[in-house]
Formats: C-alpha cells, structure tokens, sequence
C-alpha cells in the first residue's frame, strides 16, 4: 500500500476533502515537484489525504502527467491524477499535516 500524503488545506474547508469521496468528481490532481515521476511511486500506488491532522481516506493513482509548472514559482512539478471516489476511514489515523509530498508506507491503514 505504497504512496505519499499530501494535506488538503483547511482553508478550503471540509467539503475540499469530502469531494474526493462522495462520487462528486471522477478523478482529482495532486502535484510533486519535480521533472519526472519518483521511481518511488507507481500507478496503482495510492495518495493518502490528510485533514485536519488525521489521515482520512486515500484515492489510486491511475496517472502521471509530466512537463507542467508551478505558476507562482516557475519551478517544474509533475500532475499525479487520482481515480474518485477514493477509500474513506471510519476509523482515522493520526497524521501532522505538511506542505508538499512525503512518502508512506501505509502503516495503520486497515486490512
């Protein structure tokens, strides 16, 4: 159950998390810096959501997209596209919110 998390802003409210989950959208973009896919993550590999500083739920990967930019840096950064609904918890897992990508091994996450 390899992937990353990435924090959805509490700025953007609860409903900015739910979406993801409640079959309102088909598919969703996160972002990583960088030019290239990691050789770390793969399709079928998972984006786990933090809000709130609690893992909530995670959706697939089925794409990357390289060759975009960062508008407010101009900095490289590649689109990780996501299958929605993803899989919400019941039970959530403690987890700080961040900035930007960190790996996880899936640690906590139910059987």
């Amino acid at each position: 159950m390899n992937g990353i998390t990435k924090t959805i802003p509490k700025s953007e409210g609860p409903q900015a998390f739910e979406r993801l989950y409640d079959g309102s959208i088909s598919e969703f973009e996160f972002h990583m810096a960088g030019k290239a896919q990691s050789p770390r993550l793969n399709v079928g590999d998972y984006v786990y959501t933090i809000f709130d500083h609690e893992i909530r739920g995670r959706c697939k990967i089925k794409e990357f997209i390289a060759g975009h930019t960062n508008p407010k840096s101009g900095k490289p950064r590649v689109l990780i596209m996501v299958e929605c609904p993803g899989e919400k918890l019941d039970l959530t897992i403690p987890r700080r919110g961040h900035q930007g990508t960190r790996y996880f091994d899936g640690e906590g996450w139910p059987e």
